[in-house]
């Protein structure tokens, strides 16, 4: 993937760039692998907004991806490589040999033609889902599962992957993205290889408009409101938030307090926290 620069031409696209999409092959969806997908826009069934700062944005359809990857031990050759609006990475359009069709997340250099498949005896090789204990130590994996037969939970985003660093009995010890170390259970299965799609996080929007595109609505500082909106708001001029440390809407302390909770059933999976 390469990324395409502007010319200052406005003020716009000053420094604004997009990808160039050259990977992508095909312009139309599966039309039997979409559905439609509701924008709530931040509302819940009452009507009422419980989650600010969404609206607007372009229509868009929901491709039904398989992160399961349970059709095992056939062969898919991979027909497509396409857009997704619903995230970042690509995706590719998969025909398994017995006429079915579905839509995996871009590995990183799987091309058009490749046959991939999924089981505990399928190759090492780009786009090939297996369980963790088939998988050898040093191996760049993605779409991981948590829980066996959940489908992949973690390492969906492009550019991401996670390194199996080692095993010990049921559990594999797996070096995720963040730089978190966490132990996850050997039957769990993972697609090889790096998401496509690297340069998407060096991608600049270069206008406020652009994530209104996206369905973005602008957030305001709550320095700037008045008291009766937030706890940072009023005072003369440019004044400080006047508490000891920044708040919430409602109260609750933010920015840099840690929100997990202590009792989570995951804690004992993680060896080292993320940074």
């Amino acid at each position: 993937m390469a990324i395409r620069l502007y010319k200052a031409y406005t003020p716009g696209t000053r420094n604004r760039t997009v990808s160039t999409f050259t990977e992508i092959t095909k312009v139309l969806p599966e039309k039997s692998l979409i559905i439609k997908k509701h924008n709530r826009k931040g509302h819940n069934n009452q009507g009422k907004i419980t989650c600010r700062h969404k609206g607007g944005g372009h229509k868009r359809k929901y491709r039904i991806i398989d992160f399961k990857r349970n059709k095992l031990n056939i062969d898919a050759k991979v027909a497509s490589i396409e857009y997704d609006p619903n995230r970042n990475a690509r995706i590719a359009l998969l025909h398994y040999t017995d006429g079915e069709k579905r839509y995996i997340l871009h590995p990183r250099s799987l091309t058009i033609g490749s046959t991939v498949s999924a089981g505990p005896t399928a190759p090492i090789e780009v786009g090939n889902a297996l369980p963790l204990e088939s998988i050898p130590l040093g191996t760049a994996v993605h779409n991981i599962e948590l829980i066996p037969g959940r489908g992949g939970q973690i390492v969906r985003a492009a550019g991401t992957y996670a390194q199996i660093v080692a095993k010990e009995g049921d559990f594999v010890t797996l070096k995720l993205p963040s730089g978190e170390v966490r132990i996850i259970r050997s039957k769990c299965y993972a697609s090889i290889g790096q998401i496509g799609n690297i340069d998407a996080s060096n991608i600049s929007i270069g206008k406020a408009g652009r994530n209104r595109w996206l369905g973005k609505k602008p957030s305001v500082r709550g320095v700037v409101m008045n008291p009766v909106d937030h706890p940072h708001g009023g005072g003369e001029g440019r004044s400080p938030i006047g508490k000891s440390h920044p708040v919430t809407p409602w109260g609750k302390p933010a920015l840099g307090v840690k929100t997990r909770k202590n009792k989570k059933y995951s804690n004992s999976y993680i060896l080292r926290r993320r940074k």
